[in-house]
């Protein structure tokens, strides 16, 4: 277990009901109602009207500061992400091959228990996702921005949010690079979100680096061990989008670390996945394993 988090789980867990599951306010929408509710939901919060409602409904929530929201603003909102959700397909973990399946000759220890996926990580019904945060914790301000970070919380909601803010609260400083913590997924797949700061890479990488994002992924690891409902778990790629970690020896360590941990801890979990976004990174990581040697 990562014993330098400076907040343990036990100080913020009751303050976010983090084992309370997750009931929405609102019950969800048809498609066809959706951009009239998004529309409704800008004028509640006093924006102007827009030609496209939804997006600037999504710009403004993404700019929105924690503050509290009115009762019948989340009730609209609830039944807005709602609906959108259960318009996507989620992608269920036990759907998705392990390595041994994909790669039978591979001598990568964990080939039963991980798997590789390609694809949107917000429509994993894992029991938790790991968001690539930023020294907030808060989530990303800037609309549009092609972050992991901003997919998620755009995702679940305000409330995200919200509990990310009552934690840094508690805290008072900023999250340190190499820990996590968790809180609710809100109108996600996923029952719950593993929040990790992971090393920003400016220049040559260095042994510090490499370090630092082991200590993410062993982190996010330590946590959701903490809490008996996560059996699977899904990992974005920590720190290789606008952090600046490369690809390559970020999916050599996301894979030696997660092995590691599940050799210590046998049938703690069920399945990690690894989440690829895009072709080059899904490539990476088959490179890998098809040469793994034990």
């Amino acid at each position: 277990m990562n014993n330098d988090d400076p907040l343990p789980l036990q100080a913020y867990r009751a303050a976010i009901d983090l084992d309370r599951p997750f009931v929405p306010a609102g019950q969800p929408v048809p498609p066809d109602q959706l951009a009239g509710l998004a529309e409704t939901a800008l004028a509640l919060l006093h924006r102007q009207g827009a030609a496209q409602p939804r997006e600037a409904l999504r710009a403004a929530l993404t700019r929105r500061h924690p503050v509290p929201m009115r009762p019948e603003v989340l009730t609209l909102l609830d039944s807005l992400l709602a609906g959108e959700r259960v318009s996507r397909p989620t992608i269920a973990p036990e759907a998705l091959p392990s390595v041994a399946e994909n790669h039978p000759g591979s001598g990568y220890p964990a080939a039963k228990q991980v798997s590789t996926w390609r694809g949107d990580i917000t429509t994993l019904g894992a029991d938790a996702i790991v968001n690539a945060a930023n020294d907030t914790l808060l989530g990303c301000f800037r609309p549009n921005h092609p972050c992991v970070d901003n997919a998620i919380h755009a995702a679940a909601g305000p409330r995200l949010r919200a509990d990310c803010h009552t934690i840094m609260t508690r805290q008072r400083f900023p999250e340190p690079t190499g820990t996590a913590k968790i809180t609710r997924g809100y109108h996600l797949p996923a029952r719950f979100v593993l929040h990790t700061v992971g090393p920003i890479v400016r220049g040559p990488l260095r042994p510090q680096h490499e370090h630092a994002l082991a200590a993410s992924y062993r982190a996010c690891l330590d946590l959701a061990a903490q809490v008996p409902q996560i059996r699977t778990i899904a990992f974005c790629a920590i720190s290789t989008g606008v952090f600046g970690f490369p690809p390559a020896p970020a999916a050599r360590i996301a894979l030696t670390t997660v092995a590691e941990w599940l050799d210590e801890n046998p049938a703690r979990l069920d399945r990690v996945i690894l989440v690829s976004f895009n072709a080059a990174a899904a490539a990476l990581h088959h490179e890998l394993l098809a040469t793994w040697t034990r």
